[in-house]
């Protein structure tokens, strides 16, 4: 495997030796996301961005240790490139049934009446969290595993995005071009309706040293932040009701 921020240095490699010949190669980035105390250098915030424009790339961000297995077991069969990523952290195998890694199809843990998090990736755990979090609070929220940036699961995301009040992409790895992005591309392909899309992720700057955990709650990458955004945006998108029940969606002005 190969450090996520290090596979930067080989960007034309990839192209002209790899996906160009459409070659049978599987790249295991390791430290993909936030890697706490190694600092800017290290983080692998880019490979989402950088990985998903080329074509033939299969691009595969597990959940957990589960996922991880059988999109190792995937790749072998697979006649062309293809990557995959995991962070710096220990891996977490979830208590669930156990489902097959079938190419470009995402895992459907709940539908939720209002909204659904769509999470890439290592953060799955802390996304059930959030929404665990929210339900006890009377929100029901749905939770989509993408496992696959590149095919993506049009069907399943698309999906929600058409039935939810609200979809949350949720990803450890730059907004620019990232998860978040191909749904956002997807849906404005398809002519839906993006502003139901909110997301989640790296802002446009360089996180610096801290530790891992640290980094994900200043971020709103943990469960809190993530609850906090879903309650938030959710708030912003109800409308106000005028006497008899009208829906307004105008904002009362407050006098002096």
């Amino acid at each position: 495997d190969i450090y996520s921020t290090f596979l930067q240095r080989s960007h034309d490699q990839i192209f002209q030796e790899v996906a160009l010949q459409n070659l049978p190669v599987t790249f295991c980035l390791d430290r993909a996301g936030l890697v706490g105390p190694d600092g800017p250098t290290h983080h692998g915030a880019f490979d989402l961005a950088y990985l998903r424009p080329f074509p033939n790339m299969v691009v595969m961000a597990p959940g957990d240790a589960a996922d991880l297995e059988g999109m190792l077991e995937l790749a072998l069969r697979l006649d062309g490139p293809a990557a995959l990523r995991y962070p710096k952290a220990p891996a977490v195998r979830l208590d669930r049934p156990k489902r097959p890694v079938e190419l470009g199809r995402a895992e459907v843990f709940s539908w939720g009446a209002d909204g659904v998090i769509v999470v890439c990736g290592a953060l799955l755990a802390v996304a059930l969290e959030a929404a665990e979090r929210l339900r006890a609070e009377g929100l029901d929220i749905g939770v989509i595993n993408a496992r696959f940036v590149k095919p993506l699961d049009r069907e399943t995301i698309l999906g929600a995005v058409r039935e939810a009040p609200l979809v949350l992409t949720v990803e450890e790895g730059c907004l620019m071009g990232g998860f978040g992005s191909a749904v956002l591309e997807a849906a404005c392909d398809a002519g839906l309706d993006t502003s139901r899309i909110r997301r989640l992720g790296l802002p446009d700057r360089f996180i610096e040293h801290g530790e891992r955990q640290e980094l994900l709650a200043e971020l709103r990458l943990d469960a809190a932040g993530i609850a906090r955004t879903l309650r938030e945006a959710l708030g912003a998108r109800r409308p106000l009701v005028r006497a008899g029940g009208v829906p307004c969606r105008e904002r009362p002005q407050v006098m002096a």
